[in-house]
């Protein structure tokens, strides 16, 4: 781009050191277009890379893919291990069904003994049994309410140890899950996608070729509207400002010029010296302000492509 600055600060001065203020225009310069380079955020072999200098790409669009396969086994690798991890898991309830199952006979048992304490206490009314009787089964009543309590108590047990295991286990689930997102992530960067709708510019990657991560692949501009970064003198500057809509013109040949309405959407806070190599000694000490005029592009403008302003836009 510096040599469309050059060309543009000679193409202006010179005509104006013919013409004296009688050039028609104000300022001139050459147009610009917002250009991104698109590089690989993986490192791997190109798969593909389906465009060519000059396509026409949309935004988000999927125009290439680097080979992630290291990435993708590594990331089944660590799902597998997740998968392990539940494996290792344990539920109380397989624990519990033969306790619970032993607590059915217990509390049936107990239901037993309490009817025939109720029978054997009126037998002892009755005289019809001893003492003794009576005292063993409310020994073995009192025996199996604590054995029931016991086991009730290995049922709470087995949930709780069960749950804790759990824990354990599965608090290493966490950081295995960031880790398959973060495969994922360079998974997805395999995929090459244009950031901007645009042209392509220039492709400087081919199909096979060895990608790694920041390696150019493509250039690509949204030409839809340019910016004629145009140079005028110092006694311009005061009749100018941001937003200001100018009329700018490119040369037609035979047919003359051809016109366009742009706005003025930046100037520069200095002034910059014209280049040494083109000017006598008086010129040199010009000061020059650089500005930008976005213009609608129809296609006829082009990257580069010499342009000139006039600032009153009835011209």
């Amino acid at each position: 781009m510096k040599y469309f600055h050059f060309l543009g600060f000679m193409g202006f001065l010179f005509i104006s050191s013919c013409n004296g203020n009688q050039t028609g225009y104000d300022a001139s310069g050459n147009f610009e277009a917002d250009e991104v380079i698109v590089s690989a955020q993986q490192t791997g072999e190109l798969i593909s890379l389906g465009i060519q200098e000059g396509d026409s790409l949309h935004a988000g669009e999927v125009v290439g893919q680097i080979d992630v396969t290291i990435p993708k086994l590594e990331k089944e690798q660590v799902e597998a291990r997740i998968t392990a991890l539940h494996s290792r898991t344990s539920s109380p309830d397989d624990q519990n069904e033969l306790v619970k199952k032993q607590l059915a006979v217990q509390e049936a048992q107990l239901d037993q003994q309490l009817k025939e304490r109720t029978r054997t206490d009126n037998l002892v009314k009755a005289d019809a049994a001893t003492r003794k009787q009576l005292d063993d089964i409310n020994a073995q009543i009192d025996q199996l309410q604590k054995q029931i309590y016991v086991t009730r108590q290995q049922l709470k047990v087995n949930t709780y140890n069960s749950t804790t295991q759990n824990i354990g286990i599965l608090s290493e689930k966490a950081p295995l899950e960031k880790t398959v997102a973060q495969y994922q992530e360079q998974i997805n960067k395999g995929r090459i996608l244009n950031p901007i709708s645009g042209i392509v510019l220039t492709r400087y990657a081919l199909r096979g070729e060895m990608a790694i991560i920041g390696k150019p692949l493509y250039k690509i501009a949204n030409t839809d509207t340019l910016s004629l970064k145009a140079y005028m003198t110092g006694d311009k500057l005061s009749q100018v400002k941001i937003g200001q809509l100018v009329k700018v013109r490119i040369d037609q040949g035979k047919s003359g010029y051809k016109n366009y309405m742009g706005a003025i959407t930046w100037i520069s806070p200095k002034s910059e010296f014209t280049p040494k190599t083109i000017q006598t000694k008086n010129e040199r000490a010009n000061l020059v302000y650089a500005m930008k005029v976005r213009v609608k592009n129809d296609g006829y403008l082009k990257i580069g492509m010499y342009g000139e302003v006039s600032l009153n836009s009835s011209k």
